[in-house]
């Protein structure tokens, strides 16, 4: 009996400073979370404060895009025309280059070629291409299509819907048909090409490289392009088949001109234009070198000669001039002769200074291969010394 009565107080003493402990140790973690709690805080105040203290840094200037157009410094509303270079014969050899020109004049909008030396070529890697306001526009039909209802300005306004269907139809036999069959005697004798064309290749391209390579690669260009005439349809047919094919598109051509000044009327239309830029290709070659085609069109097709003639008359008053200089800008007017000279001494200036920089890049190639030689020099003495 004595024994259970004093244990009992025993035990619940110790159960009491077990308690007690705990109390304790839950107050110290509370402390130290507070604590902890509170250096956060006033870290992150400081870090506040010290972003605040830091004066912001000014912005850099975006650089403004670069242009997407190659003439830069273009007039508003004037249409820059890249194409081929001008011929002693005719004013382009591409039948594009010159229907895009021919409307241009027949349309009566204010244009200029820009003499790329052919280096440039539309983002879709063809010629023509022209810029407008900054705005490229490549592909002929296109270029037609969208100056036309920018600038309000349509050569078969006058047509009725019947004759729109007729001139679709025939551009297309010309473009995607008669057009091949020139293509693939420009590919089976480029030698005859260049002379009828009378092209001084070294003048053309601008280049010291002697005209009897450029003739080389000129005919050997032509002959990996005749690919691309069989890839067409026509290059597959015997010459016999494809010279009928391009006198039965000559006879449609010249029975639906007829005796009128132009395909539906005393007024030029798209079908004139294309058709004219086509038929120019053989009617002022040069007429000493043989052409079949050419030579029948001339005995069987008379009026379309003549209709090439009204043509060029019509579009092309500065013809002689431009195919005599080969300048591309025969149309415009000339500036006064201080003007030329200042323009003529700015361009011998932009040669010389092209000049020094050139030679000035020789000095420092040369500089850098004679240290270059010297350390090769220093190193195998180094390595030789060490054997």
């Amino acid at each position: 009996m004595t024994t259970d009565v004093e244990t009992k107080p025993t035990e619940q003493t110790e159960e009491k400073k077990v308690d007690e402990k705990k109390e304790e140790v839950k107050k110290e973690e509370e402390a130290q979370k507070d604590a902890e709690e509170k250096s956060d805080d006033k870290a992150e105040k400081e870090d506040k404060e010290k972003k605040d203290e830091k004066v912001e840094k000014p912005k850099k200037e975006v650089a403004p895009p670069k242009p997407s157009v190659h003439k830069a410094d273009y007039q508003t509303d004037v249409v820059y025309l890249y194409q081929f270079m001008r011929t002693p014969v005719l004013p382009s050899l591409s039948p594009y280059c010159l229907k895009v020109e021919t409307w241009l004049r027949l349309a009566g909008l204010k244009y200029e070629n820009v003499d790329h030396k052919m280096k440039y070529k539309s983002k879709k890697g063809q010629l023509p291409f022209v810029e407008v306001n900054g705005e490229e526009i490549a592909d002929s039909a296109i270029i037609i299509k969208q100056l036309g209802e920018k600038y309000n300005t349509d050569l078969d306004a006058g047509l009725s819907p019947e004759q729109k269907l007729i001139a679709h139809s025939n551009i297309s036999m010309i473009e995607n048909h008669f057009a091949w069959v020139v293509k693939w005697w420009r590919c089976r004798c480029p030698g005859d090409w260049v002379r009828a064309a009378k092209l001084n290749l070294q003048q053309a391209l601008n280049t010291r490289i002697p005209n009897a390579v450029l003739n080389f690669a000129f005919k050997l260009r032509f002959k990996q392009a005749a690919k691309k005439v069989r890839a067409h349809g026509i290059g597959v047919h015997k010459p016999e088949e494809i010279e009928e094919f391009g006198q039965n598109d000559l006879k449609v051509l010249s029975d639906l001109l007829g005796d009128k000044s132009f395909f539906f009327g005393e007024t030029p239309s798209t079908l004139d234009v294309v058709a004219f830029a086509n038929l120019a290709q053989l009617v002022y070659m040069d007429g000493e070198v043989s052409y079949t085609l050419r030579d029948w069109m001339v005995e069987n097709c008379v009026n379309l000669k003549g209709f090439c003639e009204r043509i060029k008359e019509r579009a092309f008053p500065d013809w002689d001039e431009m195919c005599t200089s080969l300048d591309l800008n025969s149309h415009l007017p000339k500036p006064p002769p201080e003007e030329e000279k200042k323009e003529e001494e700015e361009k011998k200036d932009e040669k010389t200074e092209e000049k020094k920089e050139e030679a000035k890049k020789e000095e420092e190639k040369e500089t850098d291969e004679k240290e270059k030689a010297e350390k090769e020099d220093d190193n195998k003495k180094a390595e030789e010394k060490k054997e």
